[in-house]
């Protein structure tokens, strides 16, 4: 599968705005509206995701709230796959699953519909998307959601991975991951 050369990351990097100290001090938040309001920029993202999975034959694109949706949905279009949200609690009006996970400070937890892949008779195959993964919590309960309702989660895709925070690795041990971008 495809990945992008130095050169294609360092113009994806450019196209994304640090804001210091937000949503706290001292932490440096990466702004992705820039990159997707730049239409070549997000175009050239998507047509690249479009070429890595072209080939997977993906039945479809799992996105995680909210910023996952993003990608998700586009990308699920130009793969021609359905796309499935994966929300925080409450947000979805059917039947749900959940699966909940820790923070630093307490428990979250995530939902999918039960159905979510009912349209398809075999496995489904399925990518997770989401913009950015940072100590893994989040992505870990992802994928084990999508096992729980029965799916093959083959990789779980992320435009920007926090390496120094170690996330991808909790991920791995659970699925294949693949960053466009990675932040030392």
């Amino acid at each position: 599968m495809k990945v992008l050369n130095q050169t294609d990351k360092e113009y994806l990097l450019k196209t994304i705005r640090d804001v210091k100290d937000f949503p706290k001090p001292g932490i440096v938040f990466k702004d992705i509206t820039t990159l997707l309001n730049d239409e070549k920029a997000f175009g050239f993202l998507m047509d690249h995701l479009k070429t890595r999975y072209e080939d997977e034959k993906i039945d479809f694109v799992a996105g995680i709230e909210s910023r996952g949706f993003i990608f998700g949905a586009a990308l699920a279009t130009k793969l021609g796959c359905g796309f499935v949200p994966i929300r925080k609690p409450g947000k979805l009006p059917y039947t749900t699953i959940s699966e909940k996970y820790s923070l630093e400070y307490g428990v979250d937890e995530i939902e999918i519909h039960i159905d979510a892949f009912k349209s398809k008779q075999e496995i489904p195959k399925v990518l997770l998307i989401d913009d950015l993964i940072a100590t893994g919590g989040t992505a870990t309960a992802a994928v084990t959601l999508l096992k729980k309702v029965g799916v093959n989660c083959f990789e779980a895709c992320f435009l920007l991975n926090l390496t120094f925070l170690q996330g991808d690795e909790q991920v791995k041990k659970h699925t294949n991951v693949y960053s466009v971008l990675e932040i030392d």
